[in-house]
């Protein structure tokens, strides 16, 4: 009988073990995955690492087709822009592998950064790799690393993803202020909204 439980428990022991972990990057953490290599939609191949400016890293999961991305965009391309004009450096990144072979490829990528206008790298996340290791849930969800890589602001652009015109603070812009002056950064945590990233498995 000891046998047989022994038998029955090690197959879901081993599940468990394999089984993706969610968990949000902690802050202070270090960049995970910096020397993994990512295909942009210029067709050029860069790291995270590589994507670091003297102030930072801003790494933003992001997508095609979610409708809080696309009602947000102007403050995606806003706060990406203010982050390149701060020395951080931009890095968007596609999780959504379940929807790359249509909506979510790599040329429809390109169709929709060329549309957009981005002036910063957007890159696929082979096997979602990068959002598993960083616990990315959704689109949009911002990471930023300060210049000695260390996460020091995980969530939301600002408090009101639903109106642009109601939005009191602006989260993501005064952490890059902080860090980039070397101060703490005041509010280091917010409650990312948008939509799930699309993994192979769920």
């Amino acid at each position: 009988m000891k046998k047989l439980v022994t038998c029955l428990v090690l197959p879901v022991v081993a599940l468990l073990a394999f089984t993706v972990n969610n968990d949000p990057l902690p802050i202070g953490a270090a960049l995970p995955k910096a020397d993994n290599k990512l295909k942009d939609i210029t067709g050029k191949e860069l790291t995270l690492k590589s994507a670091m400016k003297e102030n930072g890293l801003l790494v933003m999961f992001s997508c095609n087709t979610c409708p809080v991305v696309i009602n947000n965009q102007s403050r995606t391309n806003e706060i990406c822009k203010y982050a390149q004009d701060k020395n951080v450096g931009v890095v968007l990144l596609n999780s959504n592998e379940a929807n790359r072979s249509s909506s979510e490829s790599l040329q429809a990528m390109k169709e929709y950064g060329d549309g957009q206008g981005f002036k910063w790298y957007y890159a696929e996340d082979k096997n979602n790799e990068l959002a598993d290791a960083f616990g990315a849930t959704r689109t949009p969800e911002c990471f930023l690393f300060d210049k000695a890589g260390k996460l020091v602001y995980h969530g939301a652009i600002d408090d009101n993803p639903n109106n642009a015109d109601a939005v009191s603070r602006k989260h993501l812009q005064e952490a890059i202020n902080e860090a980039s002056t070397g101060k703490d950064v005041t509010v280091k945590q917010s409650r990312s909204v948008g939509c799930s990233i699309k993994r192979l498995k769920s």
